[in-house]
């Protein structure tokens, strides 16, 4: 994360049967487990629909299918000490391959940077629960439900 830069990002939550597909993280700093959604920097002449579709190929080889704008977020957060400012784009969208909605535990990597891929009710997620960023997206989720 650069600091004293805003950072446009695309998250795709692939929502499926009250669940989410979301990428676990931790934070050293505060000893937190967290997740967050799928996706990425919005690089230059690209769309953030053409974002989520490139991070997810890229982190679990995955193709989209169906994408659909839910909304954007503002997101001001301190991760591992450094502060951050993201304007997030929210995508769903579906996974090309079905067998991914059967997978337990799928394996992601970011540059080398292994990371686990789960599938987690949104239920779990909340005050008191499990922690889940960006701050707001479970209100979005919430208010774009069908």
């Amino acid at each position: 994360m650069f600091a004293e830069k805003i950072r446009p990002i695309a998250i795709c939550v692939c929502q499926h049967d009250g669940k989410i597909l979301v990428a676990e993280g931790h934070d050293s700093k505060k000893n937190q487990i967290f997740y967050r959604p799928l996706g990425g920097t919005i690089e230059f002449g690209e769309c953030g629909a053409e974002t989520v579709q490139r991070e997810l190929m890229e982190e679990i080889e995955a193709e989209l299918t169906d994408i659909r704008y839910l909304g954007m977020l503002e997101n001001i957060f301190v991760h591992e000490g450094q502060r951050g400012h993201e304007i997030v784009l929210v995508y769903d969208g579906r996974l090309k391959d079905t067998s991914f909605y059967e997978k337990e535990i799928i394996q992601g990597d970011e540059l080398g940077h292994k990371f686990k891929v789960i599938w987690k009710w949104l239920d779990e997620f909340g005050d008191g629960k499990l922690p889940i960023y960006p701050d707001g997206l479970l209100a979005l989720l919430r208010s774009t439900s069908d």
